[in-house]
């Protein structure tokens, strides 16, 4: 990678010192970062055998908890993993974990849940007889500046998001080593993150985000099937509805990708990231009409979720 090209994330955030002294819900109870642990037996750890949710915090509540909660409890339904919680109960710890933070916006959450401890170093899950563990890692955490203007580059791997049949992409899954076998795959080949196909070879998502393109005023996005099921993304759609942008879930190919007039991401740390290249091909001219109006109608759909100015 050329040394004068810095390298990005859509997961890059602002420094912010108030994090090396973070506190952490770990099963019922909030302690420093420091004194947060699990077993090496947990299944998680172990095996990848765990659901995970992000959320971000706005002026004191939670961006689209229901739907959050909504795809959290189904994909932990999909694997037979009891949460041990009901919704009002991981909103009260949620909240109690950001109070003794003195969090109140700009805050993003990690929640997982894994199957828990197990009573033997093996597979099957039976041995996970200890109930969950549940994990809620907050931070003060804003996308750097620079993501709106350099924007991401993506390169297309070998990796591809696969069948529901072999590993449902549509799950939230501690099991994230399909993508970083892609994130590996796009830093060899000079990128930030890494553009995957389906099965089929039709433009899919990335390796972290759900991924768009803009061509002659149309909002384009992939079927949806092979990809995890954004709430932003779903966010996007539902705005572009509202607000007269033709905007479809469709198949289409690098062809169409390459050509975009624009490009760019989804996701609930980023909302939207610019996409500046794919395979080393620039994207559109530089100017992202469409990006700014989603993003604008974007932070306005935000401030009335979260009653903010």
């Amino acid at each position: 990678m050329n040394a004068t090209t810095p390298s990005h994330t859509t997961h890059e955030a602002s420094e912010d010192a108030r994090n090396n002294d973070i506190k952490i819900y770990v099963n019922g109870e909030i302690v420093h970062r420091d004194e947060a642990k699990v077993s090496v037996y947990d299944s998680g750890f172990m095996l990848g055998d765990g659901m995970w949710e992000g959320l971000r915090l706005y002026n004191g509540k939670w961006a689209f908890f229901d739907e959050h909660m909504d795809r959290f409890f189904n994909s932990c339904k999909t694997v037979s993993l009891d949460v041990g919680m009901t919704k009002e109960e991981i909103l009260d710890a949620l909240n109690r974990t950001a109070a003794a933070n003195g969090m109140t916006t700009d805050v993003h959450c990690r929640l997982m849940c894994t199957r828990g401890k197990k009573d033997k170093p093996f597979q099957h899950p039976a041995l996970s007889r200890s109930g969950p563990t549940v994990v809620m890692i907050l931070e003060h955490s804003k996308p750097v500046d620079s993501l709106q203007s350099a924007g991401i580059r993506l390169a297309t791997v070998a990796q591809v998001r696969g069948l529901p049949t072999s590993q449902d992409p549509k799950l939230n899954s501690h099991s994230k080593l399909n993508c970083i076998i892609a994130c590996l795959q796009a830093e060899a080949a000079g990128a930030d993150e890494a553009l995957m196909l389906d099965p089929h070879g039709f433009v899919n998502t990335t390796n972290a985000c759900n991924f768009f393109i803009v061509r002659r005023g149309e909002v384009w996005t992939s079927t949806g099937d092979y990809c995890m099921n954004g709430i932003t993304r779903q966010k996007v759609i539902d705005l572009c509805r509202a607000n007269d942008i033709p905007v479809f879930e469709k198949n289409f190919s690098l062809y169409e990708a390459y050509g975009a007039d624009e490009a760019f991401l989804t996701g609930t740390f980023g909302a939207q990231t610019p996409v500046a290249s794919i395979d080393g091909k620039t994207i559109g001219n530089g100017e992202r009409p469409m990006i700014q109006r989603i993003r604008q109608l974007y932070k306005e759909l935000i401030q009335r979720e979260t009653g903010g100015n």
